[in-house]
């Protein structure tokens, strides 16, 4: 009997490394004015700078779900 160790879709994630800087900087710009400018202006933000929506969505509203930088 083997030993397999499975990996979970959050540690799996946690693992890739972000090879996409500008998103990240984004996505950290939105964050940061959501208490002064409101969750509503950060989409819109992230909207006209190209962020793709499920991005957006993931860190705006399921902040939990955000890779660690």
């Amino acid at each position: 009997m083997m030993n397999e160790t499975r990996e979970l879709p959050a540690e799996a994630a946690q693992r890739r490394q972000r090879t996409d800087s500008r998103t990240r900087d984004l996505v950290n710009q939105a964050i940061a004015s959501v208490p002064t400018l409101g969750l509503q202006r950060a989409a819109e933000f992230l909207a006209t700078m190209n962020v793709p929506a499920e991005v957006a969505v993931r860190v705006l509203v399921y902040p939990h779900r955000r890779r660690a930088n």
